[in-house]
């Protein structure tokens, strides 16, 4: 497949183009500093890569490098950017609906605060004590939902280079909820006791940057299970208990 990688440089980015080339994609690589794509990739999987030095905020040169392209990552921006971060996201989704070459297929990253929390009707996101920075995924979660593009809404926990395991695990995966067991009981609790529980369970999301990436990758087509749907990972142990006793 054609996909095109928006913030191809980042710490998502630059794992979805790498193992994007060596699953035999023809990646593209929306970029401010091309020097960087050569520098994280080294030049056996730089050379595979078609590189477009473009303004990311600018709608036409957005717009031209969607032309026949199967699939969009957008991996650009974080929360902590505010409205520049909302800016960028309704631009690269406003360019994939206006394209009339390009396939539909898109996937945004998002954060574990938008998953649904099981027994009640919030998300973390939503909750007493969570950073406000992150009500900015909320708008971007808003803006996928007025569209009729085929998307899907990466929410990992924290995303980190490596997880070692000693006990065997599996990639769990979820739509529209928190990847973790939650107790019936939780629906009694306060928003604040609520919000204390999940930053006592928020470790468990913790998820190898690489994983995120080949979820993605994995499930890029278009009209798979994941169409229109926030999407969560975690690692379950196929030893009960084993762990969650390596995480204490």
């Amino acid at each position: 497949m054609r996909i095109i990688v928006f913030g191809a440089t980042g710490n998502t980015g630059r794992r979805v183009l790498a193992q994007g080339v060596r699953m035999g994609h023809e990646m593209t690589a929306f970029v401010r500093n091309p020097e960087k794509v050569h520098e994280q990739q080294g030049e056996p999987i730089a050379q595979q890569v078609k590189v477009i030095v473009r303004d990311i905020m600018d709608p036409a040169s957005v717009r031209e490098a969607l032309s026949h392209q199967d699939a969009a990552i957008i991996a650009a921006g974080h929360a902590g950017q505010g409205e520049e971060f909302v800016r960028i996201v309704d631009n690269l989704v406003s360019q994939c609906e206006n394209q009339p070459s390009f396939s539909g297929r898109v996937w945004v990253m998002g954060g574990a605060g938008l998953l649904d929390i099981p027994y009640t009707d919030l998300i973390g996101n939503n909750l007493p004590g969570f950073p406000p920075m992150y009500q900015n995924h909320n708008r971007n979660f808003e803006r996928l939902r007025q569209t009729q593009l085929d998307w899907s809404m990466m929410c990992p926990g924290t995303m980190v280079d490596s997880m070692v395991h000693p006990a065997p695990v599996s990639l769990h995966v979820t739509t529209e909820t928190l990847p973790v067991s939650v107790p019936e009981t939780i629906k009694g609790f306060s928003e604040a006791d609520i919000a204390g529980y999940l930053f006592s369970r928020f470790q468990e999301l913790d998820v190898a940057y690489e994983d995120v990436a080949n979820c993605m990758l994995n499930h890029i087509e278009l009209g798979g299970p994941f169409h229109k749907k926030r999407v969560g990972l975690a690692y379950r142990s196929d030893i009960p208990g084993a762990l969650q006793r390596e995480k204490e």
